[in-house]
């Protein structure tokens, strides 16, 4: 088993029985990171995954155009759709869900993941659609979201993992060390 599958499944078992509704937390961490008027683009919650819906409904509420994902064929980046409270959503791969609406261009990105590090590097599923994604958009903004107890010491990086921005968590936000 590779360093990055064994730090998945520990990952994934640390995540078991955390609360969801913790999202919520993460609105004054998120907010003020979003420059005003921006198109900002979530997720849909799958599984244990932190809840980050009522991010969504505030940067909505703030102005912000708001997009989800669109799961693209294996090696893709992904394509994002608008998403306003009562949109029509359809099923995708995966078991979450994306608006059936028009596509849009995120400005900034909320990134899941299963666990984070200090220096802003993440682990997701291994599936690489966000690293895919941030590499086709030189200079979008990178958020992570996810919980605290995510937070490991160190995640594997390869050569195509780029840190994040930032992570938000219930406690806070780290910001990515510059130097």
């Amino acid at each position: 088993m590779s360093d990055k599958a064994h730090l998945r499944a520990i990952l994934l078992a640390r995540r078991t029985g955390a609360d969801p509704a913790l999202g919520a937390r993460l609105i004054p961490h998120v907010l003020p990171l979003c420059p005003a008027g921006s198109a900002v683009a979530g997720v849909w919650p799958m599984g244990s995954e932190i809840d980050i819906r009522p991010v969504l409904h505030a940067l909505h509420g703030a102005g912000h155009a708001v997009l989800l994902p669109e799961t693209t064929p294996r090696g893709e980046a992904l394509r994002f759709r608008h998403w306003w409270p009562g949109v029509a959503m359809v099923p995708e791969r995966f078991g979450t869900l994306r608006p059936d609406s028009a596509e849009g261009q995120p400005e900034v990105l909320l990134v899941p993941l299963l666990g984070f590090d200090a220096r802003c590097h993440r682990i997701g599923y291994g599936g690489g659609y966000y690293d895919r994604t941030i590499a086709a958009r030189p200079g979008i903004g990178t958020i992570g979201c996810g919980y605290a107890l995510q937070e490991v010491d160190a995640v594997p990086v390869l050569p195509h993992d780029a840190p994040l921005d930032a992570v938000a968590t219930e406690s806070g936000v780290i910001f990515r060390p510059r130097i």
